[in-house]
């Protein structure tokens, strides 16, 4: 029963395909749907990240198969990408021998979908379809649009915008730019070389590069700096935001600013070389924020106007939220060594500015250059499914904790290690603040009672934190840290 059924994907089993539920990758179809049913299901697999359809099984898990139901010859689904499609998607069948639910010879076929990454799939009626979660969804004619931007079909930054002129355009840096290429041609020569200006009228790359103000036509293409006091964002009288500030202007602008602001938050460390002797090092390695920055300003999703990109400072780590899932081909897995742009002139331009490194080094170095500075690794993750974080951490909290003698033993064996995000959060309050309640840690972290109260015992029982009070319901109970000195006494 667990043995799989297919050549091309061992996951396949009939167990699977019978009891397991349809997701992302996965969806089953009985071989009496019309084909136009079974052709929506095929394109939204190949426009999202594909996956594969098996047919003849019902949606109850029953084989039926195709010799019992006899509505569908089994060449006539696989003229599918022929017949029905307009742009053809990659696909492999796979027939496979089964007994049905009569107990009869039968046949159920498995359409194996491979992920279009470079076009949209299209029916022959011109409808696009997308995977979404065990849905494949029909798209409006803007949800098209913005599909045939990320696959690199349309470019968004290449759509002329129809308000601007060459009156919106910033001289100053154009000049620089200019002078960075070392070129004799005009203004107006350097933009429609670069395909920048057209007609008169400014691109949606040329209104973000050049253009005096791109929020005039992109309200949200602009960064907005945070920073906290903290290592968590409070709200109400405990609010706890020190910075708050809007940068707008074109990308290199915003690029110069960002730099600056960042660097006048960051803090410097003492810390003991080899030799023994103290040195200054900073808060992170200036490439890995500052890259970051400049990936989020090069690579966001600029075709979703209804977000900004965020940089978060908090006293442990720095965040930087950029709109826009990861681009075509690459994901969490592969983006350290895929490149794939989503604004390739914006990228070419920042490239030559001297801010963007197009050969993919950039992401590898942030990793390399926090290891070198004995950082964690940063954090690449995909919040919502539609906005890409990068999370870097210094070892502030590391810091104070190395500071105590009395903290020394949770250093040991690897113990700090062992905490969760929340549990971290608890250890450096307590810290900070001599003593915490149950209440405090649900205002902290905003989860249930219950769920802080468990992890209040969990610490108590790794003999980081000891209990105060006189009963289980004393109004005035605490936790503290535990004292190791006195408890090994």
């Amino acid at each position: 029963m667990n043995k799989s059924i297919s050549k091309q994907n061992s996951v396949i089993t009939l167990e699977y395909i019978q009891s397991s539920k349809e997701n992302q990758y996965f969806d089953r179809k009985s071989a009496r749907k019309e084909i136009k049913e079974i052709t929506k299901h095929i394109i939204a697999f190949a426009n999202a990240s594909g996956g594969f359809l098996v047919i003849g099984v019902e949606d109850n898990g029953s084989i039926t198969g195709f010799n019992s139901v006899g509505v569908h010859k089994i060449d006539d689904l696989k003229r599918v990408p022929y017949d029905y499609c307009k742009t053809m998607p990659n696909i492999v069948w796979e027939e496979v021998n089964v007994i049905n639910d009569k107990c009869e010879n039968d046949i159920i076929l498995i359409c194996h979908i491979n992920p279009s990454t470079k076009r949209v799939i299209r029916s022959t009626s011109d409808d696009v379809f997308l995977r979404i979660g065990d849905q494949s969804k029909k798209l409006t004619y803007e949800q098209t649009n913005n599909l045939e931007f990320d696959k690199g079909e349309r470019y968004f930054e290449e759509e002329i915008v129809d308000r601007s002129s060459r009156d919106d355009i910033d001289y100053d840096i154009l000049r620089s730019y200019k002078n960075i290429l070392g070129t004799n041609l005009s203004y107006d020569e350097v933009l429609e070389g670069r395909g920048l200006l057209v007609d008169g009228k400014l691109t949606v790359a040329g209104v973000l590069l050049f253009s005096k103000l791109p929020s005039k036509f992109f309200p949200n293409a602009r960064l907005r700096f945070l920073r906290y006091e903290g290592i968590k964002a409070q709200t109400g009288e405990r609010i706890n935001l020190i910075k708050d500030i809007n940068i707008d202007g074109p990308i290199p602008t915003i690029i110069e600013k960002a730099k600056d602001i960042v660097s006048s938050q960051l803090r410097d460390f003492q810390t003991l070389d080899k030799s023994g002797k103290f040195k200054t090092v900073p808060e992170y390695p200036e490439f890995a924020w500052f890259e970051g920055i400049v990936n989020a300003l090069t690579h966001r999703d600029y075709a979703h106007g209804g977000e900004h990109i965020k940089v978060i400072m908090y006293d442990d780590r720095l965040e930087i939220l950029s709109p826009g899932k990861l681009p075509n081909i690459v994901d969490l897995k592969n983006m350290k060594y895929t490149r794939y742009s989503r604004n390739p002139v914006i990228a070419r331009t920042l490239s030559e500015f001297g801010w963007v490194k197009e050969l993919n080094e950039g992401v590898k170095r942030i990793y390399e250059e926090m290891e070198k500075y004995f950082l964690k690794a940063p954090e690449y993750s995909e919040p919502n499914g539609n906005s890409v974080l990068l999370k870097l951490e210094n070892n502030y909290v590391m810091r104070q904790i190395r500071n105590s003698e009395r903290m020394k033993n949770i250093l040991e064996d690897g113990l700090w290690d062992m905490l969760n995000e929340d549990e971290k959060t608890i250890v450096y309050i307590v810290y900070r603040e001599g003593k915490i309640t149950t209440r405090r840690v649900t205002e902290v972290l905003m989860r249930s009672l219950v769920y802080c109260r468990g992890l209040l015992n969990k610490l108590k029982d790794l003999e980081i934190l000891v209990w105060r009070g006189s009963a289980p319901n004393d109004p005035t109970q605490y936790y503290e840290l535990n004292l190791f000195d006195e408890v090994d006494k």
